[in-house]
């Protein structure tokens, strides 16, 4: 089904209240829910995070009586709406298991984009950070089984493999250096623009999940591990954000916030497999219609301009939640050696300048150590080897894989080696050949 967004009425903004007992609904059960119902959730929590981020932000820059009372009266609708999709979170789940619900989101929606991305810059641009978080979800998962006594599977559901992507501690650039070309507005597609808005939605609240819980667990290991993984997060908020035009103004921007918000509700709904939480994003979807409408006439009014010239005449999926391990595995067999270059492209290990700028930032960081090779370290002391999860072949190319992806330049004094793999392994196989 395809329909023009611009046309549909939605809730009307003052019907849009709730009682506090229809806020703050029941969670889903964390034994039960279908992973993409999680990471579905996950993402909407993102993407209502940044609309209420966004609107207030506005609302300091803008002296408009009309737009700030749209602006006071959505910001709190917003604000509700994020209470509901965020306490579906159970209590009884974890960090560490949300954590990995969170990582999921990043990997298969990120996959899921670069497949359906029009613009080849920023798709290079989606299958680079890809890896990245590929690689957090395997050193977060380490640290599942080993507090909690969980199978990362018990969470992704194998849907996702568990297993090296680019290693985290090679993921400290120059932030400089992150920085990407912008896409031109007038040119871009709309899909471009809503799987930007949609990622950079996504990635800020995984950086504020990790800043606002890492904190929790009293193991000093742990921590360490969360503030080494926000920080990237940081560098993918700076450079996915980096590849929005600059140059749009605030009801411009406010439009595309809108519409993101429209076109992700619609996809979740869509595809959502639970009944009750299916319920929620229809409501939610009639709700942001309602945005929709007055930002559209916000804007027509500021700019002159018809909204169907920024976001065209068609919903836009920016997400299908669904196993990505086939394109996951091609894109980290062919660009686990990539790299950010100075001049906002990318190049392979062995091009890069004895000067390039963050080598500096990875000795200045990992000097002590990084705390994603040390949780390998750990495990690889308490159970034999690190916890991997995929199949036979992608297991069998591990050790190629690190040698392949590690930067020798700027190694932390821990770092776990290709050799160290290969032992590993090799134990492991006489292990289970004197069984």
């Amino acid at each position: 089904m395809t329909f023009n967004p611009l046309e549909e009425k939605g809730t009307p903004i003052d019907k849009q209240l709730r009682t506090w007992h229809d806020i703050a609904l029941i969670p889903f059960n964390k034994t039960e829910v279908d992973c993409y119902t999680r990471t579905r959730q996950i993402l909407m929590n993102g993407i209502e995070v940044e609309a209420w981020n966004f609107k207030h932000n506005f609302a300091r820059n803008c002296n408009d009586e009309e737009t700030n009372r749209f602006l006071a009266t959505t910001k709190r609708i917003e604000d509700m709406q994020q209470t509901t999709v965020n306490w579906l979170t159970p209590s009884d789940q974890s960090i560490l298991e949300t954590t990995l619900g969170y990582e999921q989101v990043a990997v298969d929606l990120t996959a899921w984009m670069a497949q359906n991305e029009p613009d080849k810059y920023v798709k290079e641009t989606f299958d680079f950070g890809l890896l990245e978080d590929f690689d957090h979800l395997y050193r977060y998962s380490q640290w599942a089984y080993m507090t909690h006594g969980i199978s990362p599977n018990d969470i992704v559901q194998n849907q996702t493999d568990i297993i090296l992507g680019r290693p985290t501690q090679n993921h400290h650039n120059c932030n400089k250096i992150r920085l990407r070309k912008p896409y031109d507005k007038e040119n871009t597609s709309p899909q471009t623009k809503v799987n930007l808005y949609t990622l950079v939605s996504a990635e800020q609240q995984t950086h504020n999940y990790y800043a606002e819980h890492g904190m929790e667990y009293g193991n000093q290991c742990i921590r360490e591990t969360y503030a080494e993984i926000k920080d990237v997060e940081e560098e993918h908020v700076n450079m996915y954000e980096s590849l929005i035009d600059p140059t749009e103004s605030w009801y411009e921007k406010l439009l595309l916030h809108e519409f993101t918000e429209v076109c992700n509700y619609y996809t979740c709904m869509e595809d959502e497999v639970d009944k009750r939480i299916k319920s929620i994003w229809e409501m939610f979807l009639d709700y942001e219609l309602g945005h929709l409408q007055f930002a559209k006439e916000l804007f027509e009014k500021h700019e002159n301009k018809e909204a169907q010239s920024v976001i065209g005449s068609e919903i836009i999926i920016p997400n299908r939640f669904k196993s990505q391990k086939e394109y996951v595995t091609k894109v980290l067999e062919s660009q686990i050696q990539k790299r950010l270059t100075n001049d906002k492209s990318y190049a392979n290990l062995d091009d890069l300048p004895d000067n390039w700028g963050s080598y500096k930032v990875q000795e200045a960081v990992n000097g002590e150590g990084s705390p994603t090779e040390n949780v390998i370290r750990i495990i690889t002391a308490a159970k034999g080897r690190d916890l991997v999860i995929a199949d036979e072949k992608l297991k069998a190319d591990y050790p190629k894989l690190l040698e392949k992806g590690l930067e020798n330049k700027s190694l932390a004094p821990d770092t776990v080696m290709p050799s160290d793999i290969k032992r590993m392994m090799k134990e492991e196989e006489i292990e289970h050949e004197c069984e």
